[in-house]
């Protein structure tokens, strides 16, 4: 599984108003994706913060390509809980969203997810995820 593969699931596996967000690929290994979300006006909030749901939409996608490149293949799976902290604004840089998979079962798939401002490298957000298969 490398960039190119991931970067053409972004594009076929999602709907359009995930492709919307403009994530990209940046890195990628065995249960580790790290995707960049770009600034976007229109992700934001009044004094230039991203909305958490733009976040949290960003973490659940990245979690679901680091699921991929544990699997080795696309998998039907849903999103049984996403547990979000929001430690402080993300506000005029882009966002890393780096999401790894702990654990993966038969059954279940368990990750967490950091989301870093890309100038300063700040903690924005973590998130933990668990993930049923089907």
């Amino acid at each position: 599984m490398d960039a190119t593969v991931l970067t053409a699931a972004l594009r076929e596996w999602f709907a359009p108003w995930v492709q919307a967000l403009g994530l990209r690929v940046e890195s990628c290994e065995d249960g580790a994706v790290t995707l960049r979300l770009p600034r976007d006006p229109a992700l934001c909030r009044i004094g230039g913060m991203v909305c958490g749901q733009a976040l949290m939409a960003a973490a659940d996608t990245a979690m679901v390509l680091a699921v991929v490149t544990r699997l080795g293949n696309r998998q039907p799976m849903s999103t049984v809980q996403l547990n979000t902290s929001f430690l402080k604004p993300l506000v005029n840089q882009d966002a890393l969203v780096t999401a790894r998979v702990i654990r993966a079962g038969k059954s279940l798939v368990f990750g967490e997810i950091d989301i870093t401002a890309a100038q300063d490298g700040k903690s924005v957000c973590r998130a933990s995820t668990t993930y049923a298969l089907q």
